[in-house]
Formats: C-alpha cells, sequence, structure tokens
C-alpha cells in the first residue's frame, strides 16, 4: 500500500475559505486587462484548524480566522449560503494585513481542505493581487493540501462528494450549518472528516437504536 501523504506528519492545518461568490478572472482575462487596472478581491473570511498528531490519530488544537474585506460586490447567491452582508466586512482588514497572520499560521505544513482547488486559487489569487507573487506564478500547488473530496470517493465510490453529504456518511453533527455556512466551522467538518476517513472510522459513532 503506498504511503499517505499525512503519514509522517505531525502537524496538519484543515483550512476553508468564504468568498463574495464572484467567479475568478482567467490569467489570460487579467493579461488582457487595461493596465493599472486592479482585479477584485474574492476571499472575505477564512477559517484555519490546527490538526496535531497525537498516537496513532489526531487532535484538534490551535485555530485562526479572519474576515476580509475584498473591496468588491458580493454576489447575492453568496450572500444566502454563509449570511455575510458587505456591511459586516467595512471594517474588517483587507487580505494584505492578514497576509502574514496567514502564512504563520499555516506554516509548512500541509493543508486539509474539501474541494482543495477552490481554496487554492481564492489563496493564489490574492497573493497575486496584493504583489506578493506574479500572476500565474502559485504561492500554493496541488502537492500542498489534502483533499477530503477526493478522499471521499476514495471511500464512498460513486456517492455526491458534497461536504454535507460527507458528513451525513460519516455521521458527523453538521446541523450548525444548516442557517450559514462559515470558513471556521466548514474547516472543523472538514478536519472532522478527514480524521475519521484516516483512521477508516466511516460508521455510526454511540449510535443508539430503540
Amino acid at each position: 500500500m503506498s504511503m499517505q501523504p499525512w503519514e509522517g506528519r505531525d502537524r496538519l492545518v484543515a483550512i476553508d475559505i468564504e468568498t463574495t461568490g464572484r467567479r475568478l478572472p482567467s490569467l489570460q482575462d487579467i493579461r488582457k486587462a487595461p493596465k493599472g487596472l486592479r482585479q477584485p478581491g474574492i476571499i472575505i473570511e477564512i477559517g484555519c484548524l490546527e490538526l496535531i498528531r497525537e498516537g496513532d490519530g489526531w487532535r484538534k488544537a490551535r485555530s485562526w480566522e479572519s474576515r476580509v474585506n475584498p473591496d468588491a460586490p458580493l454576489h447575492p447567491d453568496s450572500i444566502k449560503v454563509h449570511g455575510i452582508k458587505p456591511a459586516d466586512l467595512k471594517t474588517a482588514p483587507r487580505f494584505p494585513e492578514v497576509a502574514d497572520a496567514l502564512l504563520a499560521f499555516l506554516g509548512e505544513d500541509l493543508l486539509v481542505a474539501h474541494a482543495y482547488e477552490n481554496e487554492m486559487d481564492f489563496l493564489n489569487h490574492e497573493f497575486a493581487r496584493c504583489g506578493r507573487a506574479a500572476w500565474g506564478a502559485d504561492t500554493f500547488t496541488a502537492d500542498r493540501f489534502i483533499c477530503t473530496k477526493e478522499m471521499s470517493h476514495a471511500v464512498f465510490p460513486g456517492a455526491s462528494g458534497s461536504l454535507d453529504a460527507l458528513c451525513d456518511r460519516l455521521w458527523l453533527d453538521r446541523s450548525d450549518r444548516f442557517a450559514h455556512h462559515g470558513a471556521l466551522l466548514d474547516a472543523d467538518l472538514t478536519a472532522d472528516a478527514f480524521v475519521k476517513m484516516a483512521l477508516g472510522d466511516t460508521g455510526p459513532r454511540d449510535a443508539v437504536y430503540e
């Protein structure tokens, strides 16, 4: 059996990002844009949760979260998902103000994300947008991530890849997500899902049948 990417690791970071709901521009679109045009932000909230190796398993430790002022409009459909309104972001820091704290928390460790391409693309966009990387020169690459959506396809072949569906199959309580999604909440659920699948614990826990 091939070695899993988290084997031999003592620390992982689960991460989730909420956004404006607007489409990320392609690299071609960015290069065609008028000179001096500032690309709008995409990230409005970041949530991170540390997982520390404990024996054969993992335990949750520190968390880090921040809202982010994107200097861009929010799509109405996105607001329905996360419940964050433009007024909630007026006094939030802009991405350059949180970038160093985010990088310090992530360190050099692997990141656990659900449908990781989204988090990777959002982060790469913001780091390029604030001038800390060239457009097209990725700050984060695929080998930095452990994807719980990909793990779920291996554990539950043919099943839906959504985080909600995965939580239900793993008997994880996602009731806090019924009203609105949140970056730290989703990072926490992603961490739980990762741990259960990594340990092969995919059945009901403490279930009571009458």
